[in-house]
């Protein structure tokens, strides 16, 4: 049994007022040529198929051309919905879709529910069972408590999480069971999920989906299957050094941060043993996205090298930080001048206002607004190596300065 494994399309996404149509039209064509030179027999997504609740409609037309092929191609399609999809729009045709050779599963539900079989291609054979797990939401898993504490919170989801997997995977067992005493051999187990867990690195693009709930699920409370496809980190990379639990990351980078990343789509290969081979496809890369930095003496010669690879009928798009000269005016008119005439679109020009600034805001989307004066004075303090004493005397004279402030404020 050969599965493709793909997660976070992000069909729809307006990326800074810029569509990206043409790069996810070249990227399913690109898969189905991928399934016919590499014989898949299923493609898997696990999650984050559109962008927002509400995708274009181009991007629904996307969306049933690649299910539209992929029947015509005798090859089973399973999606799972993820933080970023509506529970609805993918519910929506489902008793046509699984006459396409389709199965969606867009919210948790009964334990059976999550139980599909994927046949092996063009046949009515089992090539694999899944537990086939979209992103759990709170509220499907967990009655609200009045009383608890964030970290009791925390741990209830990250309980009823687990016990929703062992659930599914008891139901898958017994299929298992029933399949072998059927077909005289063992027919393997995939797990999805659509979740953060302990030791996956992540990137700006990815909403954290559990914020104030769960930071990260355990890589020791998935069941034991033979191959665990997971969806929502953007970046590809093994979990915890674990062979068999992968995000195959998304196909296209989603943002600024993802542009050095080699984008990619898993083939996994299974038999009765379990997990044989995982092989990554390279995704083509038709949108140049780039992010440079430095000061306007040294910016010219990196946007002439960028502008080498990139052509005028797709120029490429490019995030500039100006460091040292950042206090100069009108620094993103300079930068304009400078790509003026180049096949370059700048969409972003970002000031580098020292070192230390950025690393203060650590959480994904916080902004200094969001912030108290004793929240920000506290991580600049933390980034210093001090003894304790100084540490406790630097925090109780900044206490007595902002008191003064705000003292002078009220008169």
């Amino acid at each position: 049994m050969r599965i493709l494994h793909t997660s976070d399309w992000h069909l729809g996404q307006n990326f800074m007022n810029h569509s990206r149509e043409r790069e996810h039209a070249v990227l399913i064509d690109w898969v189905l040529e991928q399934v016919e030179a590499h014989a898949v027999d299923a493609v898997l997504i696990a999650g984050d198929i559109f962008d927002t609740g509400t995708p274009p409609s181009y991007a629904r037309a996307l969306y049933y051309r690649l299910i539209a092929q992929l029947h015509q191609r005798k090859v089973a399609l399973l999606l799972l919905g993820g933080n970023h999809d509506s529970v609805s729009v993918l519910s929506e045709s489902l008793p046509l879709l699984h006459h396409l050779n389709t199965s969606v599963i867009a919210a948790t539900g009964d334990a059976a529910q999550h139980v599909i079989t994927l046949p092996v291609r063009g046949s009515t054979q089992p090539g694999c069972i899944v537990c086939a797990l979209p992103f759990i939401r709170p509220r499907d898993v967990l009655t609200s408590q009045a009383g608890q504490s964030a970290e009791d919170k925390q741990r209830n989801l990250q309980s009823a999480i687990q016990d929703t997997y062992a659930q599914v995977f008891a139901a898958a067992q017994a299929l298992q069971a029933q399949l072998q005493t059927a077909h005289g051999a063992r027919v393997p187990i995939v797990a999805t999920g659509h979740l953060t867990t302990v030791g996956a690195s992540s990137n700006e693009s990815v909403r954290e989906i559990y914020v104030g709930a769960l930071e990260a699920f355990p890589t020791s409370a998935f069941p034991p299957a033979d191959y665990i496809a997971l969806g929502h980190i953007h970046k590809p990379q093994k979990v915890g050094g674990l062979e068999h639990i992968r995000y195959c990351g998304s196909p296209i980078a989603l943002g600024f941060d993802e542009a050095r990343q080699t984008k990619e789509v898993l083939l996994v290969d299974l038999n009765a043993h379990g997990l044989q081979t995982i092989t990554p496809l390279a995704t083509p890369v038709c949108q140049i996205l780039a992010s440079l930095t430095g000061n306007l003496a040294s910016l010219p010669a990196q946007v002439q090298a960028l502008a080498a690879q990139s052509s005028a009928e797709h120029p490429a798009w490019l995030e500039v930080t100006v460091q040292e000269d950042d206090y100069l005016p009108n620094v993103a008119a300079r930068i304009d001048a400078m790509v003026q005439e180049l096949p370059l679109q700048v969409l972003r020009v970002k000031r580098q206002r020292g070192t230390t600034m950025p690393q203060l805001f650590t959480e994904l989307g916080e902004s200094l607004e969001a912030l108290t004066p004793s929240d920000v004075f506290a991580r600049r303090l933390a980034q210093e190596t001090v003894s304790a004493d100084v540490h406790q005397a630097l925090h109780l004279r900044y206490q007595e300065v902002l008191a003064s402030v705000h003292a002078g404020d009220a008169q």
